[in-house]
């Protein structure tokens, strides 16, 4: 309690992007002197490259056979969220704006975070190396995983979405960068070692820019004029339940699978936590430019924010528990 509480700089520089975006939506809105429509795919080209190039993949070899606790993980991140979302999706048809209602659908069927699943796995005294591991694996199945679940249930409800060309746009604009990253390591692995803060800045200042422009075109529009604040709250009630029921589901698969302690934490923090910094880019590709695209976004930046909140404390109160009681799986959430 007495420890100092530092700011989140990336959480406050996408509500800056979206303050800047209600004040200044011209520059960023389609046909603004920004080029949205060139910007969004190379700042997409940009951050998966820096992803690729920050990447050590050696490091996921330690947890590659650990297959069960890989099957739990992404079969929550693919299979039960999806599902539920798909619930939440046709449930609140008519009560819910169509955009906000594929927005919390895109947010269900997004892959977990790499970067904030592997340090809460850390801080957590938890399994880093499948964590690792899953983080990565679940970011590579989320290019063909999400826009298949995308044009499933969109297309169920009348919506169309063309499938081929959006995993042929993720592949060519998210896997290949990534890739190029991964090869450009053999030559930049020491530069991007020593200069992980500038990699870190760039990759967010990125994601905050696309937020910008994403909320640009939904501000001219006059979207938000006929959104309560009701939508807000409901949204981030929505995205607790979420969180709550993911949560203890994995710890109940968990305990039934008598996992290790370690191997728990890593499930309920890769299962439970969806990406921002993959998903913005994705949103963009996906759906490209339009007045929706900033009500599509926001279930998944109000998720975000609450996760690391959540998961930081959880990941404080587990990593205070005695060697004893982490050996023999008794820690409680």
């Amino acid at each position: 309690m007495n420890r100092r509480i530092k700011p989140d700089w990336f959480l406050i520089s996408l509500a800056v992007a979206v303050l800047l975006a209600i004040a200044f939506p011209d520059a960023g809105a389609e046909g603004g002197w920004m080029h949205p429509e060139l910007l969004t795919k190379g700042g997409v080209s940009l951050i998966f490259f820096l992803h690729g190039v920050a990447l050590p993949f050696e490091r996921l070899k330690a947890g590659t056979l650990q297959w069960p606790l890989h099957l739990v993980v992404q079969l929550c991140t693919f299979g039960l969220f999806p599902l539920l979302g798909a619930a939440l999706y046709f449930a609140t048809k008519g009560v819910v704006h169509d955009e906000l209602r594929v927005g919390l659908f895109f947010l269900c069927a997004l892959p977990s975070t790499v970067s904030s699943s592997v340090a809460m796995t850390a801080a957590a005294r938890g399994n880093v190396a499948a964590s690792v591991f899953n983080a990565t694996l679940s970011s590579l199945l989320g290019i063909f995983l999400t826009p298949f679940w995308l044009a499933l249930v969109l297309k169920s409800s009348g919506a169309g979405l063309p499938l081929g060309k959006v995993i042929v746009d993720l592949l060519l604009w998210l896997a290949l960068p990534l890739a190029i990253g991964q090869v450009a390591r053999f030559r930049l692995a020491g530069w991007a070692s020593r200069n992980k803060t500038l990699i870190g800045f760039a990759d967010r200042a990125t994601i905050a820019l696309l937020v910008y422009t994403s909320f640009c075109d939904s501000v001219k529009e006059g979207l938000w004029k006929s959104q309560s604040p009701w939508a807000l709250f409901g949204t981030f009630a929505i995205s607790v339940v979420l969180f709550v029921l993911v949560f203890w589901c994995m710890k109940g698969v968990s305990r039934a699978l008598r996992f290790p302690f370690e191997d728990e934490v890593t499930a309920v923090f890769c299962g439970s936590k969806k990406t921002l910094a993959s998903g913005v880019p994705m949103a963009k590709l996906i759906f490209g430019a339009g007045g929706g695209l900033g009500l599509i976004l926001l279930p998944i930046m109000i998720y975000h924010a609450m996760q690391l909140v959540v998961c930081a404390w959880l990941a404080e109160r587990w990593s205070q528990r005695s060697d004893g009681a982490l050996r023999h799986g008794v820690a409680e959430a």
